[in-house]
């Protein structure tokens, strides 16, 4: 059987902050322990199927474009409206290439990691769903 993916673990000057914010991104996500408080050096999420979402201590900020990025695509939302949730969240546009029926937005959360915002399936062009 091939490899299965199992958690992605992400740099973060502050990974209590980063979880909570994230948990607002990911409705489907959450804390995996009451335990986790602000000043942690690892904090998480858990997501369907038992994968986890986590956020890493490190001293050094963000620096570069990611070499790996989430890519989330809303369910019961357009793209434009997930779009506009997550900017109220605090996250910011690094290049917009929305078209009426195509394309997508790359946003960074509060710490500056860059994830797309695809459209939800339903809305695209019948060839692409």
């Amino acid at each position: 059987m091939a490899s299965q993916t199992s958690n992605f673990c992400i740099d973060a000057g502050d990974p209590y902050a980063q979880t909570l914010w994230w948990k607002e991104v990911l409705e489907d996500f959450r804390m995996t322990d009451e335990d986790q408080h602000p000043g942690d050096e690892e904090c998480g999420l858990e997501g369907p199927d038992g994968r986890y979402l986590l956020f890493l201590k490190v001293p050094e900020a963000k620096s570069v474009k990611n070499r790996m990025h989430m890519c989330l695509r809303p369910t019961d939302r357009t793209r434009d409206e997930e779009i506009d949730r997550l900017l109220a969240l605090g996250a910011t546009i690094v290049n917009d290439l929305r078209k009426p029926d195509r394309g997508w937005a790359v946003l960074a959360d509060p710490e500056g990691n860059e994830f797309c915002i695809l459209m939800r399936r339903s809305d695209l062009p019948a060839e692409l769903q």
